[in-house]
Formats: structure tokens, sequence, C-alpha cells
């Protein structure tokens, strides 16, 4: 066996290594409902992301819940209460200031190095492992446990039921906000609303596939809906669908390996995002063939 074929075998064992697959699903059970609950919440918000235009704001609030889970980190308390406070204040200050697309832009791009230099110092003067620095940043498969699912649960049940009492007008602010506030709709107060609950979501991201690598869940499912359906009721189903698939998916094919779960998580969200983009793309080319007006016969001469 040459040294070309030991190494691969050891790069793909590293990968693919299912012979203790049973004993481990029981073992990360908790992971797996934590991503069930986290891909039913990323899915819903995801939808609300896309259509206001948020992809950033997901980002720069990522950055300082890690700032604030490493900050909880560093003191010995739960990470997720660090997460959840540096997500709602970074939720709150966009909300406030930036209103307009390009305040927004200008207010994230100035929080986005601070969350993560702030994270990196936290982490530096960490003197605990260094898988729990890792994690934060990519995710951990194995650090859920009943009272981390407990609360995630809760966060859950927080996110959904805010979403389920401004869904209607919520959506009505992000499809068309002057005629929305024309017509009475409180916009604004509906952005603030949104953006906390927007962190809620965040912290939870962060716990689970890592500050780098939130918009994975937050993003790419609803991304890959609205590129099958601009049904109002599909594009959340299938959202939640395939942020399930990507969530869940991704920690059954991480039990089987010492890879973070964040790769297996963001590997199945792009190939779920690119089979939807090119089924649209064939769709799309199918109904304007069927629309365009048969050709005329030629003249006779």
């Amino acid at each position: 066996m040459t040294l070309t074929t030991v190494a691969a075998d050891g790069w793909w064992t590293q990968l693919c290594d299912f012979s203790d697959y049973g004993e481990m699903v029981v073992l990360v059970h908790g992971s797996i409902i934590a991503g069930a609950l986290l891909a039913l919440v990323g899915g819903l918000v995801g939808v609300f992301v896309m259509q206001r235009d948020l992809a950033f704001a997901v980002h720069g609030v990522s950055e300082l819940s890690f700032a604030g889970a490493a900050a909880a980190l560093l003191l010995g308390i739960d990470v997720a209460v660090g997460s959840v406070g540096g997500s709602l204040v970074a939720a709150l200050v966009i909300g406030v200031l930036g209103q307009r697309a390009r305040d927004r832009n200008s207010v994230i791009g100035v929080l986005m190095p601070f969350g993560l230099g702030l994270g990196v110092l936290f982490l530096a003067l960490y003197p605990g492992r260094a898988a729990n620095k890792f994690g934060l940043l990519t995710g951990q498969i194995v650090s859920v446990d009943s009272a981390r699912v407990t609360t995630m649960a809760m966060l859950t049940v927080v996110v959904v039921a805010g979403l389920a009492l401004v869904w209607r007008p919520l959506t009505f602010a992000s499809v068309d906000p002057d005629v929305a506030t024309a017509r009475g709709v409180p916009v604004r107060a509906l952005s603030l609303v949104f953006m906390v609950l927007l962190g809620v979501a965040v912290a939870m991201a962060v716990q689970i596939v890592g500050a780098l690598l939130v918009l994975s869940l937050l993003i790419t499912p609803a991304a890959a809906a609205v590129r099958l359906t601009a049904s109002p009721v599909w594009v959340p189903v299938l959202s939640v669908v395939f942020a399930e698939v990507a969530a869940v998916g991704g920690i059954l094919l991480a039990l089987g390996s010492s890879v973070p779960i964040s790769p297996y998580i963001t590997t199945i969200s792009f190939i779920i995002y690119l089979v939807a983009r090119r089924v649209g793309t064939v769709r799309s080319r199918g109904r304007r063939t069927a629309g365009a007006p048969a050709a005329e016969p030629a003249p006779a001469h």
C-alpha cells in the first residue's frame, strides 16, 4: 500500500466513518432536535430576510452574536444568553439607525468588524479548550444538551409566535412599504419587531452552525424556495422543508466524521439552491416558449 493510498484512506475516514453510527445518533439526539428547531425558525425568518433584502444584516447580527457568545464563554455564563444578548443589541441598533437601505448597510459595515474584533479578543483571553473557541465559529454537534434544547425550544416558540402575529402586515410592509405606510400600517414598528425576531433566530443559528455560516440556514433555503414559486403559501413551506433537509441531514452526515457540522449543512443548502435555480430556469424557459406566438407561414409567390 502506497503512502498516497494511506493518506487517501485517512482523509476518507475523517469524512465517512459510520462504524458506531447507531450509538452516535443516540448520543447527539439533542443536536438533531435543536437542528430541526433551528431549521423551522430559519426557514420562516428567511422568507422575510429575502423580501426585505436583509442578507447583509444577518451577517452583521451574527458577528455581534458571536461576540456575545465569546464574552459569555469568557465570563463562565451560559453561551446562549450571551449569544442572544449580542444578537438583540445588533438587531436593535440596525433597526433603529438603519431604516433606509443605504444607512442600514453603513451601520452593518461598522458593526461587523467591531463585533468580530470583540469576539476574537474574548476568545484570545479565554483559557479553556480550543474546541469551544472553534465551535463558536463553525458550529458544534455534541454540545447541545437537554438544557440547551429546552432553551432553543423556548426561543423557537417566541419567534414562531411573533411571526404568526405579524405575518400579514409584515408581508405587506416588506413587499410595498410606501403603500403600507399610506394604509396606516406601522411599518417602522414592524421593522423593529422583525429585527428582534431575526436577532433571536441568528443567536440560535450561531449555536448550531457557528457565526460564520448562519446564512446557510437563514437565507439559502428561502432563496431556493423563491426560485421555484412566488406563492405566499408555498414559499415559506418550501423554505422550511429545505432548511430541515439541510440542518437535520447535515447533522446526520456529520455524525460519521470528525469534520465540523458546518460543511455538511452548507453543502446540502448549496446543492438544494443549485437544483432549485436550475428547475426555476427550465420552468421559466418553458413558460416563455409556450407563450410565444406561432410563426406565420411565408407568403406564397
